[in-house]
């Protein structure tokens, strides 16, 4: 060991997990889906954990619990991913071509460019600018192999 004091860290069990119910936590998981997803509040920079609890009528225990168990991530996390999901989909997009990372940053929701490309790396591996280079490289592949395929028709 030597000089610095390292412990194994032990893996941490939230006590109030086992106190949300399975019905209410299939009830809660539904209604945080409508909200954060279907609503598109992920969207909102502001929109906290403590906002959709009182929303949904609970407490943000009760809503970390749920995302924890049902999504295997913590709220900000969870938000995340339907963030970078969307970029996704903008980064790739032909229609939005001439946006610049800070646009789209904003489009979904991120406070920040440091925020949004943080999230998009852990998630993906790659930078946005990466992946739009990558998702344009496949869509001039595509576009190039259909053109041939309709020459030899």
């Amino acid at each position: 060991m030597g000089k610095y004091n390292i412990t194994e860290k032990k893996a941490k069990t939230a006590a109030y997990r086992g106190l949300v119910s399975q019905r209410l936590m299939e009830e809660l998981k539904d209604q945080i889906l409508n909200v954060i997803l279907f609503q598109q509040k992920y969207r909102d920079k502001s929109y906290s954990a403590k906002q959709l609890a009182e929303d949904l009528n609970t407490n943000t225990r009760y809503i970390s619990a749920v995302v924890n168990v049902k999504f295997n991530m913590n709220y900000t996390s969870f938000v995340n991913k339907f963030r970078i999901e969307e970029a996704m989909n903008i980064l790739s997009s032909e229609k939005y071509k001439d946006l610049n990372m800070e646009d789209v940053s904003d489009m979904v929701g991120f406070a920040n460019r440091q925020s949004f490309y943080a999230s998009f790396y852990r998630i993906n591996g790659m930078t946005p600018r990466e992946y739009k280079l990558n998702a344009r490289k496949s869509a001039n592949k595509d576009a190039a192999g259909k053109g041939e395929a309709s020459k030899s028709e």
